[in-house]
């Protein structure tokens, strides 16, 4: 009964046609708007009127036999009443309700594929992490997010906030797709001096920098908050930069925005074309082309970090969404490489971003990155990898990037189990009782000695293998930093969707879908001739959902 009263209570308001489009009306009296979908239906475009204007306008599959249910949150309209258009067939209207509560809550966060400590989204597409930024104790994390289905389309920048960069409250769609065209990826940061005039005295203004993408072409805008990031207004003057003419493509989107100290600007990395172009400001809406580096694709980042932890020795590092980098110098509007491109990271990872904003007296530089994980059967879509700390170390081949999972996640891990040399029959029976787990971290340390070839394999699924001979891991070139090493160091983390591993404590990873067994029993296995497993230890997980 607890559906059927508040469809009462939309239906008595509806005007609702079935042969074409329908539109009904109804005054807004809970925080969410439940919307029935199916995969087998067409896209048509709904859309919301308050007071006489179309507030927001998006493509859904509606339906009256719906394989799962997305939703509105319709804060913002409490105590008015809405008109609601559909161009489709209005026949999945009758199923429309509202409630203090998604459809499927009971559930939430318990699904079957459901991430249990990774972020995923209650409902919808996630793609690109976009605005990572620290302020007042928060970390926010905004993202390309679909609310209206499990597939690619509708782009908006979604949000959420962390206390400890684990345990994610998502907050409503920050940024909806406008006239101008969808929210594409960006950046976020925060105008302590009121550079823009969006703030207020003692209220400086979050900024975002986003691509606004229509068919004809891709322009960058700009938005602010003055509400730590919960409601969000467009700047009257968008766009900031309009470049397909210069460029004679759509290609320019995915603005990296930062604070240049020693210059006293702001600077904006853009991809453009064919590689990433640089751009300068006083005050975030009036822009400079500065110049250009080819050889990347999509979402940049431009930082500077420490080598080996050494403040007086520091290099910038470039990247683009597949993660390879180069290294070099950076003067406020140009990059200099000075050596690369270089990967530190493999796999399902897509399209990372670092945090602006992070306090001195921490220091970190920490990335995010999109898992390019399908949540099959889900009404959910895709996941945020592990966030993660980069750092700088001089290794035998040059400066390289490392990466490992930030030092918060040592909290959601519990010892349950060390062993040290270990045949591999010996190292499997030891694992036996974690083949079934949902969620695990490994941490295993092999060695090979009449082997060439050796790994970890779960199921027939290979996590870990490694062929020395010519120095490939899980299909990747690597080269251990001691040339005639035998051993291999491997952090595996396994959560119910996916698999992320970290080898010599960060100098490589990679990230994969976790597959199902398809009738294979066998488990944790060690494969390689005569190896030792010579360091094996098991932690259980937390969950980060309460």
């Amino acid at each position: 009964m607890q559906k059927i009263l508040p469809l009462i209570m939309f239906l008595c308001c509806a005007t609702v046609r079935y042969a074409g489009a329908a539109d009904t009306t109804i005054t807004i009296t809970k925080r969410y708007l439940n919307l029935p979908v199916s995969q087998q239906q067409q896209r048509a475009y709904m859309s919301y009127q308050a007071d006489g204007l179309e507030t927001q306008r998006f493509l859904i599959r509606l339906s009256p036999r719906p394989e799962y249910w997305v939703f509105s949150d319709m804060s913002a309209y409490q105590g008015k009443k809405i008109r609601i258009s559909y161009e489709g067939s209005g026949e999945g209207l009758r199923h429309l309700y509202q409630g203090d509560r998604i459809a499927g809550q009971d559930s939430l966060y318990r699904e079957q594929r459901r991430p249990q400590y990774h972020f995923s989204t209650r409902r919808g597409w996630i793609n690109d992490p976009n605005g990572l930024v620290f302020y007042e104790g928060e970390y926010h994390l905004f993202y390309q997010h679909n609310p209206f289905e499990r597939e690619w389309e509708n782009m908006s920048w979604g949000h959420a906030v962390s206390k400890d960069l684990l345990h994610w409250e998502e907050l409503p769609v920050a940024l909806h797709p406008d006239k101008t065209g969808t929210m594409f990826s960006g950046s976020a940061i925060i105008d302590y001096d009121n550079t823009s005039g969006f703030g207020k005295p003692g209220n400086p203004a979050m900024v975002a920098l986003y691509t606004a993408d229509s068919p004809d072409k891709q322009v960058q805008c700009v938005a602010y908050s003055l509400d730590k990031g919960r409601t969000w207004s467009k700047y009257s003057g968008n766009p900031v930069i309009d470049s397909k003419a210069k460029w004679n493509s759509k290609d320019t989107r995915d603005p990296r925005v930062f604070w240049y100290a020693p210059g006293k600007h702001w600077v904006m990395v853009l991809n453009e074309r064919d590689g990433h172009s640089i751009y300068t400001s006083r005050n975030l809406k009036d822009w400079a082309y500065e110049s250009h580096i080819t050889g990347f694709w999509e979402c940049p980042d431009l930082f500077e970090l420490p080598v080996d932890g050494n403040p007086a020795k520091k290099k910038w590092v470039i990247y683009g969404a597949s993660n390879t980098y180069m290294t070099g110098s950076f003067n406020g509007k140009t990059f200099t490489p000075e050596s690369g491109k270089y990967y530190f990271s493999a796999g399902s990872i897509y399209a990372a971003q670092t945090f602006n904003n992070i306090p001195e007296s921490d220091g970190r530089r920490i990335q995010i990155g999109w898992g390019r994980i399908p949540q099959q059967g889900m009404p959910f879509n895709n996941m945020m990898l592990l966030p993660t700390t980069l750092t700088l170390r001089t290794t035998k081949d040059g400066i390289r990037l490392f990466s490992a999972p930030v030092k918060e996640t040592e909290q959601l891990f519990a010892a349950a189990g060390k062993w040290t040399g270990l045949t591999a029959n010996e190292a499997d029976r030891h694992l036996a009782a974690f083949s079934q787990a949902d969620r695990l971290r490994i941490r295993a340390t092999i060695r090979l000695s009449h082997a060439t070839e050796a790994g970890l394999n779960l199921y027939g699924q290979r996590l870990i293998g490694y062929d020395m001979n010519f120095n490939m891991l899980n299909g990747m070139f690597y080269s251990p930093q001691d040339p005639t090493s035998m051993e291999l160091t491997a952090d595996i983390y396994i959560d119910r969707s996916s698999i992320e591993v970290f080898i010599d404590g960060g100098a490589f990873s990679y990230s994969m879908e976790r597959k199902p067994g398809n009738g294979n029993r066998e488990g944790f296995k060690f494969w390689g001739n005569n190896i030792t497993v010579t360091s094996l230890e098991v932690f259980n997980v937390k969950s980060i959902w309460q």
